[in-house]
């Protein structure tokens, strides 16, 4: 089935939808408002189940080269004491593969690459989006209108495809979380490959790369458009006193570099994740606290799962109905399952519910947790081919 689509969005989720709609022949556009394609963000842990899906889309090789496997590591508390320690080899030996890390520019990039240059709009906004007959939808960008046969709505949390289709939806909320981050200037030796501590509503993660530098995060608590006038000075203040190398993460960082994001989700789930000739993807249909690490891994899932549907099925109002049987479910599961962690790290604040969740860590089996993990990670991608 070879036809013509518009994919609204050029974040990662829009790129391999357009990825995997070429691979079947069809004629794509991606419409991304900014003027670059250059995706802002620090970092990003890819699990089994994203990079099977870059593997389906054929970019998986360039990507793992690009990445650092996570083996070593683990979550611990601010004075350095070890909850659990990461096993990367044992889950590699699970799935086939490690958690790797990369920069979120690099993916961008190499997604990016694998299209041609006439397949993106950049600095063209998605004003209108509207079915104009039982095959066609129309989306208007300013004076210029495209005409397809499919319409793959990946513009993000605050999707206003998505506000169009479920006008009665509450939206995104947010979830009681902000995060700062960003990369280190210069290459760091964080002693580990990844690593969360947790203290009292507050936690500071890395995540190290394979040109030496290394990503950090950190997540508060705190009321919804809290800003700081200096955000490195306050995480230094905040943060003096956690464990190494906490203190040397914050202190081979730019203070422009630095990041600030509320953590917004959709808690309430959307009855569909198609209208018509148009489908959600991403963030779009179901964004989720990233207490799993897994919101982009589920966008690749919904890529290949989409592509792989309007390859198999007659119409592709078959395809569609595919694609939200298949994907609603287990996105919106995962979303839960986000939240549920959430309520169990950072957001914690009470001394005796963190001393309770951290001793049922501590006498957590490693196998018992590396069975949570594969509930999400053990994933099998539809082929392309």
């Amino acid at each position: 089935m070879g036809s013509t689509a518009v994919v609204v969005g050029g974040g990662i989720g829009g790129l391999a939808a357009a990825i995997g709609l070429r691979r079947l022949g069809w004629d794509v556009t991606v419409v991304e408002r900014a003027a670059t394609l250059e995706d802002a963000g620090a970092g990003i842990s890819l699990a089994a189940n994203g990079l099977r899906a870059l593997d389906a889309l054929g970019v998986g090789a360039a990507v793992r080269d690009a990445s650092r496997g996570q083996y070593s590591g683990g979550t611990r508390t601010p004075r350095g004491g070890w909850l659990t320690r990461m096993d990367g080899a044992a889950l590699e030996r699970a799935v086939g593969t490690p958690i790797m890390g990369i920069p979120r520019a690099t993916l961008h990039r190499l997604l990016r690459a694998s299209l041609p240059a006439r397949a993106l709009l950049t600095g063209a906004e998605a004003v209108t989006v509207e079915q104009t007959g039982p095959g066609t939808v129309r989306v208007g960008c300013g004076d210029r209108l495209l005409e397809a046969g499919l319409v793959v709505a990946a513009d993000g949390i605050g999707s206003k495809v998505r506000r169009r289709l479920f006008p009665d939806h509450p939206g995104p909320v947010y979830s009681g979380s902000t995060v700062l981050r960003a990369i280190t200037e210069h290459a760091v030796d964080p002693r580990t490959d990844f690593e969360l501590t947790w203290g009292r509503g507050a936690e500071f993660g890395h995540i190290a790369f394979l040109d030496g530098r290394a990503e950090w995060h950190a997540v508060l608590s705190v009321p919804a458009g809290t800003r700081y006038a200096d955000p490195l000075a306050e995480l230094r203040r905040r943060f003096h006193a956690w464990h190494d190398p906490i203190p040397a993460l914050l202190d081979a960082t730019r203070p422009e570099d630095v990041l600030h994001h509320d953590v917004n989700e959709l808690r309430t789930p959307l009855p569909s994740y198609t209208a018509g000739r148009i489908a959600l993807l991403g963030d779009a249909a179901h964004a989720m606290t990233p207490n799993l690490g897994q919101g982009a891994c589920q966008a690749l899932e919904d890529a290949v799962t989409l592509a792989a549907a309007l390859g198999t099925e007659p119409t592709v109002e078959a395809a569609l109905v595919r694609y939200d049987a298949e994907r609603r479910p287990r996105s919106q599961a995962v979303a839960r399952a986000a939240r549920q962690a959430g309520t169990m790290g950072q957001r914690l604040s009470h001394p005796l519910a963190v001393a309770l969740r951290n001793t049922a860590m501590r006498l957590t089996p490693s196998r018992a947790a590396t069975r949570m993990i594969l509930r999400h990670h053990a994933w099998v991608s539809p082929r392309l081919d």
